[in-house]
């Protein structure tokens, strides 16, 4: 299951790539390919409902029962997830006026598109150095089992489906190298 998660964290990684080089092409002054930025929005999208907003229930429930002090930890990815999502759906809706050629200021969709990377690298950060440790200490192979027993289709699954769905993001995406993260 860590190994899981730590695959699906590197994914998210590769998407977060393929935006940031969007608002680099945005930086340089340049117009991105709208289409390909609405097609990775929509799909973290749909991945953060499908998959972290369980991931955290069940392992907050877990945790709280095994480790009471990590209930600040929950608490605090939760308003950090809420916070990123919402920052997300300002994201979606802006590329939706883009792509219906309303004027919106381009430096401002730019700035909000890199506060939300570096906000949603942060969330990962955090996970990968806070949540994941106490899944690793205080979960056995059982508790491990049951929680990816408990969780929906993962990142794999969720690839294949990518692939499928949208060509042009999948293809972006596999050209995008693997990011450069720590695992505890």
């Amino acid at each position: 299951m860590l190994t899981q998660l730590r695959l699906d964290h590197a994914n998210m990684a590769r998407l977060l790539h393929v935006l940031q080089l969007k608002h680099k092409t945005l930086a340089a002054g340049e117009r991105p390919d709208f289409q390909l930025v609405r097609e990775v929005v929509d799909y973290i999208l749909d991945y953060m409902d499908d998959f972290t907003v369980p991931l955290e229930r069940i392992c907050s429930e877990q945790l709280s029962a095994r480790v009471p002090q990590s209930m600040d930890l929950s608490r605090q990815l939760a308003e950090d997830y809420k916070a990123l999502h919402e920052r997300l759906m300002r994201l979606s809706q802006d590329i939706d006026m883009i792509l219906m050629d309303a004027v919106i200021p381009m430096d401002r969709f730019a700035d909000d598109l890199k506060a939300y990377l570096e906000a949603h690298r942060a969330y990962l950060r955090d996970e990968r150095e806070s949540l994941f440790p106490l899944i690793q200490e205080y979960f056995d192979d059982d508790d491990l089992q049951r929680l990816a027993d408990a969780m929906p289709e993962g990142a794999a699954e969720k690839l294949e489906q990518l692939q499928d769905a949208y060509p042009q993001l999948y293809a972006e995406l596999s050209a995008a190298p693997e990011p450069a993260t720590t695992t505890p």
